[in-house]
């Protein structure tokens, strides 16, 4: 049993109490080791990625109780693929929250953004669905703090809606699993794949009430329409680094309908294809009314909000074929627009930051640097929007030709490329606005405000933007590990297998 695979979850959750306790006076050390630890957390990510890309599955035994009596964490390639983008992503975002300065605009920012990797981490590894609900409370906890980080009235208002919506959801999650253990007596995701699979019939409508309230949780954190209305709000008040960060969380949400309906309620579960037929007509509305919203944004923060989840709704469009090929190109297009999302939300702050008229798409005076700003927010818009040649126009064409199935084929061909199309109008309306239309006229350019950060925040969104880069050249070798990730999803055996067999006695690795 090798001990590094409980790291990503240790290391931010000792590091947050040791930031609050012992260096809570001291913003210079918080920041160097926010950011080492950081960077360890992307340093054990990628190893244990190198681990799992050898196509085992590992299981860590916490306390050496084996499963289903124990709680486990467990190692496969998506879960290993998840906590390596998570690592990638917060390490950009804890340097431009550092290098902007936003850090120090509120209390405790870095020992709540230890605690959200904490629970980021916890909830892509743990094999326990009982655990996946507490790791999504810790998510929430930390969230909401750093959600009102730096204060003010708009964003303590768009907070409270955010863990509303989200404790509504957390009730229902616990009826869910009320529902489950009711029926099968043990909450461990391989246990129940067997236990599920060998109810009576006379179960089975109680397991599809228990299925669905599952899916409706995760919708919610996902931002899925009819229950993505604490979107927008909650990232458009957000600090820019806490939005950048809170692109990992849809994703989690994403990943949890991907991994208990490809495990728990699989294909020849009792639940049948129920929840394909649920998921695949509300992603395709979500793509639509996202795109609606960055069509009609009047607000930078808005805009980036909108894009947001449009982006889920094309990611869950593919998630909902429930097919290899489907789940591969939606893992893609997952890495994708983690990164675009948060390399959005960031050059959004670069623009308020620099521009007399804030936020607002609005015509006003040409902001500072607006050619630098310009041209990340062209990389950011084309990457959102799917053209080439970053990696959403081939995450695009991976769902598309994933889609070529009889049934499906029609609706979503039309949605998605209806949608580029309107978001690439969208786009091009609020750029032309910030942009272009800036220096028409003959206005000046005003002075830099005094101590305007630059290459830090620079540098960060520019890291975002090479990620997309390198998944676009690395597109062969990237889909490759997707498709194998999602043939292991496909053949559940080796997961069940790997975390019921008998656990060896402990040894340190």
């Amino acid at each position: 049993m090798s001990h590094w695979i409980i790291v990503p979850v240790v290391l931010p959750a000792m590091l947050a109490p040791f930031i609050v306790l012992a260096l809570r006076r001291d913003l210079l050390l918080q920041r160097v080791f926010s950011v080492a630890g950081t960077g360890a957390l992307l340093l054990v990510a990628a190893a244990l990625a190198a681990r799992a890309a050898a196509g085992g599955i590992e299981v860590y035994a916490l306390g050496d109780w084996p499963a289903p009596f124990g709680i486990v964490l467990v190692l496969d390639r998506l879960s290993a693929l998840m906590v390596l983008l998570t690592a990638l992503l917060a390490l950009a975002v804890v340097v431009y929250a550092v290098g902007s300065g936003w850090d120090a605009r509120g209390r405790h920012f870095h020992a709540l953004f230890q605690f959200q990797l904490m629970g980021v981490c916890g909830a892509f590894l743990t094999g326990d669905i009982f655990n996946l609900f507490v790791f999504f409370e810790v998510l929430l906890i930390a969230s909401y703090g750093l959600m009102i980080h730096s204060g003010g009235e708009r964003r303590l208002r768009a907070g409270v809606q955010y863990v509303l919506f989200n404790l509504a959801g957390s009730t229902l999650f616990l009826f869910g699993l009320g529902t489950i253990y009711g029926l099968t007596g043990t909450l461990n995701m391989a246990d129940l794949a067997v236990r599920v699979a060998a109810l009576p019939a006379g179960d089975h409508g109680l397991v599809r009430v228990a299925a669905v309230l599952l899916l409706l949780v995760f919708a919610i954190k996902a931002a899925q329409v009819p229950l993505h209305f604490w979107l927008p709000g909650t990232y458009a008040a957000a600090p820019a680094p806490v939005a950048a960060l809170f692109a990992i969380l849809t994703k989690v949400g994403a990943y949890a309908i991907l991994r208990v309906f490809t495990l728990v309620f699989g294909p020849a579960a009792v639940t049948g294809a129920l929840i394909a037929d649920v998921l695949m007509p509300a992603a395709l509305v979500t793509a639509a009314l996202g795109t609606i919203g960055v069509l009609g944004a009047r607000q930078a923060g808005m805009l980036a909000a909108f894009a947001a989840i449009a982006s889920m709704g094309t990611l869950l469009v593919a998630f909902a074929l429930f097919t290899p090929a489907g789940t591969a190109a939606g893992l893609y297009y997952l890495l994708h627009s983690t990164f675009a999302t948060a390399a959005l939300f960031l050059v959004v702050d670069l623009v308020e930051s620099r521009r007399p008229a804030g936020g607002g798409i609005e015509v006003a005076a040409p902001m500072v640097q607006s050619g630098l700003v310009a041209w990340l927010y062209f990389a950011a818009a084309i990457a959102m929007v799917g053209m080439p040649p970053l990696s959403g126009f081939v995450g695009k064409l991976l769902v598309l030709d994933a889609a070529r199935l009889p049934g499906p084929m029609v609706a979503v061909w039309a949605v998605v490329l209806a949608t580029s199309l309107v978001a690439l109008v969208g786009f091009a309306r609020a750029g032309s606005v910030l942009f272009w239309k800036a220096h028409e006229g003959g206005r000046a350019t005003p002075p830099s405000p005094a101590g305007l950060p630059t290459a830090a925040p620079v540098a960060a969104t520019l890291a975002l933007i090479g990620a997309l880069a390198v998944l676009t050249v690395l597109a062969g070798p990237i889909t490759g590990y997707l498709e194998a990730t999602a043939a292991q999803l496909y053949a559940p055996q080796q997961y069940i297998e790997a975390v019921l067999a008998p656990a060896p006695a402990a040894g340190g690795q």
